[in-house]
């Protein structure tokens, strides 16, 4: 069964596909079936740029547990990134 949920984000960077790297414009975060890991659903990230067409995706199929520990992961990495910008902002 579909779960019908999905997250659409602006992204700003970029990912790598079979003939080099392209610029990412959104992520798209959904629980529901993957196509390829073996789970009944899975988080599924892709990292795309609609206006290049279906070839420019990233996508990621990942557990339930993977996805918690990914976004913990995320956080502490924000938090981090966070701290030090704020000490180049003060000696700049």
């Amino acid at each position: 069964m579909c779960t019908s949920i999905v997250e659409i984000v602006e992204a700003d960077g970029a990912g790598k596909r079979d003939d080099g790297w392209f610029d990412l414009t959104h992520a798209v975060v959904s629980y529901d079936h993957p196509h390829h890991a073996l789970f009944e659903d899975a988080i599924n990230i892709d990292f795309v740029n609609p206006a290049l067409g279906p070839g420019a995706r990233v996508a990621v199929e990942i557990s339930l547990a993977s996805a918690k520990e990914l976004c913990g992961a995320l956080a502490r990495a924000i938090a981090a990134a966070e701290i030090e910008e704020s000490g180049r902002r003060r000696s700049a």
